[in-house]
């Protein structure tokens, strides 16, 4: 059966997809001009900033007001830099400096950058209160564990990046930092009561609400006594009652990706929780990565077939499509002048570095970085102190297949530097680590989130807040190996 192309364009007003290539395919830019929202871009989009800027031109050219967003919340996750590392500390090393001031200046440096790259969406600040030490998928893209902190910078990095006419889209709403499981694998659940979000998860969007975002990212997590069995995204006392009416936000609810398993498994398939996330209450509908013209035929059929046997109101749906169609058409009005390039976020990652212990007797030491696994937030974005050594050696090594004693043979006399990531939750390295200092002089470097473990006779541990280019920068200057 034909699908009605008024519906078909209505429906494709609440869309925002992706393509694969460094340059836009031809459905990728028709699909615009049918009425899509927009595109996200991804790592694989990303090859050189002239390459980046043609991409928005050519997808313009369909439309002037399509949005192109991205992920790049500096820090650990980014897209600008996934070859590299980021220039920017993320959240966490933002907040151990707690200087409102620079988080702002930060985030309105990369607003400036995408504005220049003719970007217009930002799927950032994450203002998740990190509360589990162990969270899989949040950890230091959060300004912290305390409330009023993650709240007051929250609001600093949305004013921030907004100055530069990119609109900023805050999640992950009701609060992600909690959980202790990935929502791109499963369904999280956090088991708490309405009054404990409101105390611990929740400040935070209050004060981006009051900072005028323009956009919040649904989380795909259950919270029980919201939501029963399904996620936030598809929960009207979440995104409606909660969101709408207690917390008075009335720009753009957008989801997070659809295919990620906490949504597509709950729903039955992308289309399907399409539609039960506009039936909630959202507005703007991310499809996923792995994307191409035929699933979003497919997602704007299910909208329509939903619109035909009763599942969605028209109404509704419309009214989404406003609410695309006011974050789009803000994102055309006129910004301040981006700031000139300049070395800020390699120095505030230096600010946000701290030790504990001494760090005397460092000269020439083995660096040994531990090998560790990245989440689909991150990608495989190259991290640690490589890049920044004045030719020290440097060893990587699988902690659970690495034998102590091969590597102090390796060190002789040289002091140890080990280099890791979330250390405390790598297999076999803290048995790796702690066998080292009880025999040898051993610095530990934490680029992840910090936990409680330190390891027992090391003569120092430095943490840096994040794995960033920067952080990795600003960890090697502090132990004197920058080149």
């Amino acid at each position: 059966m034909a699908v009605d192309p008024g519906l078909r364009r209505l429906a494709l007003r609440t869309l925002l997809a992706a393509f694969r290539g460094s340059t836009p395919p031809e459905w990728a830019v028709e699909l615009i001009a049918d009425g899509l929202a927009g595109h996200t871009l991804f790592g694989y989009n990303i090859e050189h900033p002239e390459q980046i800027a043609a991409i928005t031109a050519a997808l313009r050219a369909a439309r002037p007001d399509a949005l192109i967003a991205i992920d790049e919340e500096g820090g650990d996750v980014t897209r600008l830099a996934h070859a590299t590392g980021s220039p920017y500390p993320g959240n966490a090393a933002l907040g151990a400096v707690d200087d409102t001031a620079l988080t702002g200046r930060v985030y309105q440096a990369i607003g400036a950058e995408l504005a220049a790259l003719g970007i217009n969406l930002n799927l950032a600040p994450t203002v998740d209160v990190n509360t589990a030490d162990d969270n899989p998928i949040i950890g230091t893209r959060s300004f912290g564990a305390a409330p009023d902190r993650v709240a007051a910078h929250s609001a600093a990095a949305v004013a921030g990046l907004q100055a530069t006419g990119v609109a900023a889209c805050a999640k992950h709403f009701p609060g992600h930092g909690a959980t202790v499981a990935d929502s791109h694998y499963e369904l999280p659940t956090v088991d708490v009561e309405p009054d404990v979000l409101r105390a611990r998860d929740l400040p935070p969007f209050a004060a981006v609400v009051d900072a005028g975002v323009k956009a919040i990212m649904t989380a795909h997590i259950r919270v029980p006594r919201l939501t029963g069995e399904l996620p936030a995204t598809f929960s009207r006392a979440v995104l409606v009652d909660l969101l709408r009416r207690e917390y008075g936000f009335t720009g753009a609810i957008v989801t997070d990706a659809l295919e990620m398993k906490g949504a597509a498994i709950s729903a039955g398939g992308i289309g399907p929780a399409a539609v039960r996330a506009l039936a909630a209450g959202a507005d703007l509908l991310c499809i996923g990565a792995q994307v191409d013209a035929a699933l979003v035929e497919d997602v704007a059929a299910e909208i329509v077939a939903a619109l035909g046997d009763g599942r969605l109101d028209v109404a509704r749906v419309e009214e989404a499509a406003a609410r695309a169609d006011a974050l789009a058409a803000w994102t055309l009005r006129s910004a301040v002048d981006p700031a000139a390039p300049t070395d800020l976020g390699y120095a505030a990652a230096r600010r946000a570095v701290r030790v504990e212990g001494e760090l005397s007797g460092l000269a020439s030491p083995l660096v040994v970085h531990l090998a560790a696994s990245s989440t689909i937030a991150e990608g495989r974005v190259p991290w640690g102190l490589g890049p920044h050594l004045n030719g020290t050696e440097q060893l990587q090594v699988v902690p659970a297949e690495t034998d102590a004693d091969a590597l102090l043979r390796r060190a002789g006399q040289r002091p140890i530097v080990v280099v890791g990531r979330h250390t405390h939750r790598v297999a076999g390295a803290r048995e790796l680590v702690e066998a080292l200092a009880a025999r040898h002089p051993v610095t530990v470097v934490e680029m992840g989130w910090p936990s409680r473990w330190r390891p027992a006779g090391v003569r120092a541990f430095v943490t840096t807040y994040g794995a960033s280019h920067a952080n990795g920068r600003a960890a090697a200057q502090t132990l004197g190996l920058a080149a």
